[in-house]
């Protein structure tokens, strides 16, 4: 009972951590965004000087100048759910900056009966283990994709990093990554899709690791 206890107050404390980080991680990006659409008017005004002086090479470097920084800021995936573009495009953001590129292809529906706790729990955990499986192969091998969809009855997630040789389970289970004392999301994971009724896979082999969930129909909020 005790180490049940203490078990359920590490995982708290790690869902706590979880949020804060990946709010801070949205807050980052939005605030990006926010800046430079309020500098906007000013790159307008500039640009507009360089064309009354005819100095169109001027014109051509600060356009690809606006198109780079536009390129870090501009949301990537646009899934049609709020929390859903929120947490992807910040992880997103996040894995490039790591030099991990991201392929992405999300369509769900704009209001699910899922918290968007349990939203956060699952699409940020599965991120943040891609993201730390690829930092650990050379950076020319690296690879996330995404995938989510709505199948017949079921809300489709998947994630697929590379890897490197094929990993087995103990006991059962894919240990993390990073070794004893970790794995709390991978728990966290599996103990959010049990509550909603889904369904989980793990699947390893040489070169790629992936992970699917399915979610039940029943989760959605009717479109009206």
């Amino acid at each position: 009972m005790f180490f049940r206890s203490r078990m359920d107050k590490k995982l708290a404390q790690y869902q706590r951590e979880l949020i804060e980080t990946h709010f801070r991680e949205v807050e980052s990006m939005y605030r990006e965004m926010r800046g430079w659409r309020h500098d906007y008017r000013n790159h307008i005004q500039l640009m507009k000087t360089y064309v009354a002086d005819g100095d169109w090479a001027a014109v051509c470097a600060y356009l690809d100048k606006l198109e780079t920084d536009l390129n870090t800021v501009d949301l990537a995936v646009k899934t049609g759910n709020r929390m859903a573009d929120a947490i992807l495009n910040s992880k997103i953001t996040l894995a490039k900056s790591r030099g991990i590129p991201v392929r992405a292809d999300a369509h769900i529906p704009a209001a699910l009966s899922i918290s968007d706790l349990d939203l956060c729990v699952i699409l940020g955990n599965l991120f943040d283990n891609a993201i730390d499986a690829s930092l650990a192969l050379p950076e020319d091998q690296r690879m996330i994709r995404v995938y989510m969809d709505v199948k017949n009855t079921q809300l489709y997630i998947s994630f697929t990093n590379r890897a490197g040789k094929k990993q087995q389970k103990v006991a059962g289970r894919f240990r993390s990554s990073k070794g004893e004392g970790h794995g709390f999301g991978l728990s966290r994971i599996d103990k959010t899709v049990e509550r909603l009724g889904g369904y989980i896979k793990r699947a390893s082999e040489d070169g790629a690791f992936t992970t699917e969930v399915l979610l039940p129909q029943s989760q959605f909020v009717p479109q009206k």
